[in-house]
């Protein structure tokens, strides 16, 4: 029999499958003994039969009675008492964190009766009822759906009536008139009374978080974090404790180190007199964690205790949310906090000198997507006539440029079309997550560094500065306005900002520009292309500096790590020496592709249009004959660039007409000249061109002449390519050097193909070997990018000695999909209605097309032993592709330059992971 209710006291942390994270964390504390308010949760269970069934399941109704009166008497009050009532808190928590996607709704059980207890209770009648009008509030906006505008336009206007600053000046009085202000809003909404009964409130408010797990935000926030959506959420209750109750007691988020460096300490945000609601929301600007040793000394000592505990638990960065209830400490939540991707680099490597954690976990603590967000340009700070309008709180680092934006849809709707944009805000809430996702930065006028905005930007890889309290901001006009410092020397003045205008944000130092502000490379880029020493060199003073060096030496650590440790080789996509000597100076081994078509373009494209419309042998030959000096020494500059490694070469892959005139251009440019009776050599040769293109016209060029195809059926055109390869490996061997050309058949179907091609290509070596007096003697090696290659591998291994995989091509052939076409088409609909959580492209299908990879690795080497395998697709630098090939077996990816990092980094976590799992590492 499935029980889908549990007592914090019954779990533990290992339960995150079952409790969600909130309630395992939970569970986790109460076990350690720590000063966690009793409470129970409702299961993934019962929330996976909701989602199934539209309802709640039978028993679930019995079971939270049964949990509810355990909690009554262990706290010696009953849930809605008129005179000593027990109040809880409804949350939701999935196994994965999703800061502020779901539903929260806190003091459940006040009701006009009970207010009154509670005012007795606490000696205090303005806590009661700004404790009755948070509730009315979370629940007409939560459970029923109420626009939570209403209630907030309800709460400026009491202020404004009273002159307060913050509702926290609100007294007994305008909390009582605005409780029935905000109880009138439900009745005009909905129709109905809010409901009196604290239990019809605490069974609505779990459906509500039911519900909750399937709002379009959640979901968004789930196809970009690719949390799964059917593990559903879990549904935690726990005894109500006030942090609104008077001076002594507060609210708070703290982190046992510094989330946007990773620098050790204490850090955090705290309010006075306030619910925790109040620090997330970001809707007042909060103290700093160290504020709270001056207000209650003792606490602060209680609480860095337990802080230091609970990371030496959980041996990782821990966010932790805690309220004080005058002069007791409470925890509420813990769980492994969210970090930017510098924090995360440095506290993985810091734990590790500290022997808190191996190498190999602290490798696996951080990520290729991480390490590239590292190599982004930041601001130069050495800029001038920089105009800064304010320095805030510096919440996720980066460099942000774009046009200031004030809402979620223009954000969107600007991005879309190509705009980089910088959304800013009041404070940020869930709704916001489109316009989020969208930004290039976020900039909010309120919050502390534990507010949504910076919480969600955190986890994003987002730029994000908060706390920009000198910011007017004004959504309804779209601007904003601020005391601007100005430049060097010059008196203050406002400004106004408007939407459209360019902005700057530093996420870094918190700093906000007006305009432009050029940027320089990251310390970790230039690490990676310059060397240690050389970033070590340019960290600077003081603590921005410290935290760079930090940085650069853990990035450092980690990197060299995983090149001890992977399997992988990690190649190159590369098509000009400049790029290959890139790649080089990042880490690469090799060129695992280059695409000599992109060889053709400017110039070039007459000369091949030439070769391929020549109308006998001695023009063909003519063009060849031009073509293959500057081919030769194409190639002489990618051999010498990657000296020693090997560099494979694919023969030209285009479809046919990218080397043709447009038809369309071409008819009508012979229709006009025929209609302004023009004549000429001009003219003839437009016809006889319009005449060829006519001919070889294709419907579906990306499957017609090209590849292998079009190297068979041009006569000429691959030997004027394998020649050009032979001769530059004979000269730079003749040289002295050490040149390692592959040569690779691209859109191979047919072992036949092959082939023919592998005859042409050691006909042609051995006529350069005898004219140059060296062995000329390469690899011939076939591209499978066709689900016919894929499937019939075993067959073209025998006249193949390696094998890359292009995804690419393999996954539109595999789906049937054409990228160009569908990505902006329906992929943003695919992706909405489930039917794809990542695009195909991004990620490797491994389902379908990483099926077929694996059928080649598997049939081919099971024919060849010998057999070398590799890819070359852009999922080559995708860390999620990169473990999927580690664990087939291949023996390299090749990516983009600059992914050759990320992908080293990847390949080392992969082989950690796959010895974990006691998968062998075939090293072959």
């Amino acid at each position: 029999m499935v029980t889908y209710v549990q007592d914090f006291a019954q779990g533990s942390m290992e339960q995150k499958d079952l409790l969600g994270g909130k309630g395992a964390n939970l569970a986790e504390m109460t076990r350690l003994g720590l000063p966690v308010p009793p409470g129970f949760t409702i299961t993934t269970e019962a929330c996976r039969y909701y989602l199934a069934n539209g309802r709640v399941p039978t028993d679930l109704r019995v079971e939270v009675t049964q949990a509810v009166r355990r909690l009554e008497a262990a706290m010696d009050r009953r849930l809605g008492d008129f005179h000593d009532p027990l109040l809880v808190s409804v949350r939701s928590g999935a196994k994965f964190s999703m800061p502020g996607m779901m539903e929260t709704v806190l003091n459940i059980g006040l009701n006009d009766a009970s207010v009154q207890g509670l005012a007795e209770l606490a000696g205090d009648e303005r806590f009661a009822w700004d404790s009755y009008r948070r509730l009315v509030q979370m629940f007409g906006k939560t459970v029923l759906g109420i626009d939570g505008d209403l209630f907030a336009a309800e709460l400026d206007a009491a202020k404004a009536a009273a002159g307060a600053a913050s509702d926290s000046d609100l007294d007994a009085g305008a909390m009582r008139a605005l409780t029935q202000r905000y109880k009138e809003i439900v009745k005009e909404q909905t129709g109905r009374d809010f409901p009196q009964h604290p239990r019809e409130q605490l069974d609505l408010a779990i459906v509500a978080v039911l519900d909750s797990w399937n709002t379009e935000r959640a979901m968004l926030y789930r196809r970009r974090e690719r949390i799964p959506h059917d593990i559903g959420t879990a549904v935690n209750v726990c005894t109500m404790v006030f942090g609104n109750l008077g001076d002594r007691s507060g609210t708070g988020v703290a982190f046992t180190r510094d989330p946007a460096t990773g620098r050790p300490g204490d850090y955090g945000d705290y309010l006075e007199n306030a619910q925790g609601e109040d620090v997330v929301a970001g809707i007042r600007n909060t103290l700093s964690l160290s504020a709270l040793e001056e207000i209650d000394p003792d606490v602060y000592a209680e609480l860095r205790g337990v802080m230091r505990r609970l990371e030496n638990h959980y041996r990782d960065l821990c966010d932790i949310e805690f309220t004080v209830e005058q002069g007791r400490l409470w925890m509420l939540q813990t769980r492994v906090g969210k970090r930017t991707a510098p924090a995360a680099f440095r506290i993985a490597a810091e734990l590790e000198r500290e022997h808190v954690i191996t190498l190999d976990e602290a490798l696996l603590r951080v990520s290729g997507e991480q390490l590239s967000q590292l190599m982004f340009p930041q601001f130069d700070p050495r800029a001038a006539n920089k105009v800064l309008l304010t320095q805030a709180m510096s919440a996720s680092p980066g460099a942000a440029v774009g046009r200031a934006v004030f809402d979620s849809e223009t954000a969107t709707a600007w991005a879309e079309r190509g705009e980089k944009v910088i959304l800013v805000r009041r404070e940020t809430n869930p709704d916001d997550l489109a316009g989020m996702i969208a930004a290039d930065g976020i900039l909010t006028a309120r919050g502390g560094k534990t507010s949504h905005a910076a919480v969600v930007a955190r986890g994003m890889g987002r730029t994000c500065v908060v706390g920009a309290d000198a910011l007017d901001v004004d959504p309804e006009q779209r601007l904003f306005r601020v005391a601007a410092r100005g430049r060097d020397g010059e008196r203050p003045t406002e400004r106004v900002v408007e939407e459209g205008d360019v902005i700057a944000i530093d996420g870094a130092t918190g700093e906000v520009f007006l305009g432009e502000v050029p940027v320089v490379p990251s310390p970790v880029t230039t690490y990676l292309t310059d060397g240690l020493e050389a970033a070590l060199e340019l960290a600077g003073d003081g603590d921005a500096g410290a935290d760079t060096r930090a940085l650069v030496e853990a990035v450092d650590l980690l990197l060299h790590h995983a090149d001890e440790t992977r399997r992988l080789a990690v190649e190159a996509n590369a098509d000009t020496g400049e790029d290959a000597r890139r790649a080089r100076s990042l880490g690469a081994q090799g060129i695992g592709l280059t695409r000599t078509e992109h060889m053709f373009l400017g110039d070039r494209r007459k000369l091949v249009e030439r070769v391929i419309l020549a109308a006998d042998d001695v023009e063909r030959e003519a063009a060849l004959a031009e073509l293959l000096p500057l081919q030769r020494a194409d190639f002489t500059e990618l051999l010498e660039a990657m000296d020693g490694l090997p560099v494979t070469i694919r023969l030209i892959d285009p479809p046919l007409h990218e080397f043709l005139p447009d038809l369309t251009e071409l008819s009508v440019r012979v229709a006009l000249a025929h209609e302004r009776g023009e004549g000429g050599e001009e003219v003839e040769r437009d016809e006889e061109l319009l005449a060829a293109v006519r001919r070889m016209h294709e419907a579906n060029p990306m499957l017609g002449l090209r590849g292998v195809r079009l190297g068979l059926v041009v006569p000429g055109l691959f030997a004027l390519q394998i020649r050009a390869i032979c001769e530059a490996q004979a000269d730079l061997l003749l040289a002295g050097r050490d040149p390692r050309a592959q040569i690779m058949v691209p859109l191979v179907a047919s072992v036949m193909e092959l082939h023919l091609v592998r005859d042409t290509a050691k006909g042609i070596m051995a006529e350069v070997s005898a004219a140059r007096g060296v062995e000329i003697d390469l690899e011939v090696g076939a591209m499978l990018e066709l689900p016919r290659a894929a499937l019939t591998a075993d067959r073209i291994a025998e006249a193949s000695d390696f094998f890359s995989f292009g995804t690419n091509d393999l996954t539109q052939t595999t789906w049937g999909f054409s990228r160009d076409d569908v990505e902006g088409a329906f992929f943003s609909q695919y992706a909405a209605n489930g039917v794809l959580t990542v695009s195909p492209f991004e990620s490797i299908d491994t389902r379908g097309v990483g099926r077929l990879v694996r059928i080649a690795v598997e049939e081919a080497r099971e024919a060849k032993p010998s057999l070398v395998f590799g890819v070359c697709g852009e999922h080559g630098g995708d860390p999620e592709s990169i473990r999927f090939f580690d664990a087939v077996g291949l023996d390299y990816v090749s990516c983009s330059p600059f992914r050759v990092p990320v992908a080293r980094l990847e390949a080392g976590r992969a082989a950690i992971e796959a010895a974990g799992s006691g998968r062998l590492s075939d090293s072959r």
